[in-house]
């Protein structure tokens, strides 16, 4: 290692994951298990400038595996993006005793990791939270698989509506420029179609969704849509509008699932996901790692630069389109 570290903080910044508590869980007792002091850092890059500190022990992580959300609270920092904001962060910082930062985020989260260790040589580890599963170099995310479940779960009821009153329903679902819940929910739902970023739906694909439809004599149907905004609406209220004036015959309604996505228990699968990773960023510390995110590639641990995390698209896997419009059939 370059420097001995004695004592590490931890924060959760942007929106909370379902199994962020898990890796927050799994991070402490993994650095006290190394003799490691642990600091919590309350709402995230804010409360580094607002020193809202608190010491960590294991016993101040039990019984939150199971919970959603996060206990070190989160937030957006307006401050954090300047110069500034950066400069008190790190005296606090420094005043503090804290020689490394685990921070659990999505892509603005670990932008800010990567600028900050730029700017002040910090050894700074990644850990991906977030539930739209857009980080370059992890097969998943902290988070993802719960919010996938939830979504599964709430279209399966809606289907219940759909069918009883011959209605097509547009779900909205978080992933503003990434479309993998959206995907790989209308797969698990069985839905008829997901409109995703990554498979830009025009005039003619629309109109061949509604002619499976009427070979099939069928007049409801189930369609994901990624909650980016086309003409300045989101993307469930543009489609809904488009077959409402192309297609009156048909009953088009739209519901848009909002950050009920975000809350409740993580799944068996991102607690342990999270529980992997969280043991990983202390094992990289140790290591001498620094600058890297925390990922999982074909079910083994990896170390990616922030850099590539942040910067490189995510593909989609093109199959799961090809499986979808197959099956929906």
């Amino acid at each position: 290692m370059e420097r001995h570290i004695d004592t590490i903080g931890i924060l959760t910044s942007g929106g909370d994951a379902p199994g962020m508590n898990a890796a927050i869980r799994a991070v402490t007792r993994s650095a006290r298990f190394h003799n490691m002091n642990v600091v919590g850092i309350m709402r995230g890059y804010q409360g580094l400038i607002d020193k809202e500190f608190v010491k960590f022990t294991s016993s101040s992580v039990s019984n939150t595996i199971q919970r959603g959300g996060t206990i070190l609270k989160t937030a957006r920092s307006k401050a954090f993006l300047e110069a500034d904001g950066r400069k008190l962060a790190y005296a606090n910082m420094v005043e503090e005793g804290i020689d490394a930062l685990i921070v659990i985020g999505g892509n603005g989260s670990l932008t800010g990791a990567q600028l900050f260790a730029r700017e002040y040589d910090i050894p700074i580890i990644g850990l991906p939270g977030t539930i739209d599963n857009d980080l370059y170099g992890t097969d998943s995310t902290i988070g993802y698989d719960s919010a996938l479940n939830t979504i599964v779960e709430c279209v399966d009821k809606i289907r219940d509506t759909a069918n009883s009153h011959d209605r097509i329903f547009f779900i909205e679902v978080m992933g503003r420029d990434a479309g993998f819940l959206a995907q790989n929910s209308a797969i698990a739902s069985g839905a008829e179609a997901a409109i995703i970023p990554e498979n830009n739906t025009d005039v003619d694909q629309l109109a061949e969704f509604i002619e499976r439809g009427k070979r099939k004599s069928k007049n409801s149907a189930i369609v994901l849509v990624s909650e980016a905004q086309k003409n300045g609406v989101g993307g469930a209220m543009y489609y809904a509008d488009r077959i409402r004036n192309e297609y009156p015959q048909f009953d088009a309604r739209v519901t848009i699932l909002g950050h009920l996505q975000r809350g409740g228990k993580p799944t068996a699968y991102d607690r342990i996901l999270a529980s992997r990773m969280g043991y990983a960023a202390i094992e990289a510390l140790l290591e001498g790692q620094r600058n890297v995110m925390i990922g999982i590639k074909n079910d083994e641990i990896v170390y990616v630069p922030i850099s590539k995390a942040i910067k490189m698209n995510k593909p989609i896997n093109q199959e799961l389109i090809s499986v979808l419009n197959v099956l929906s059939l």
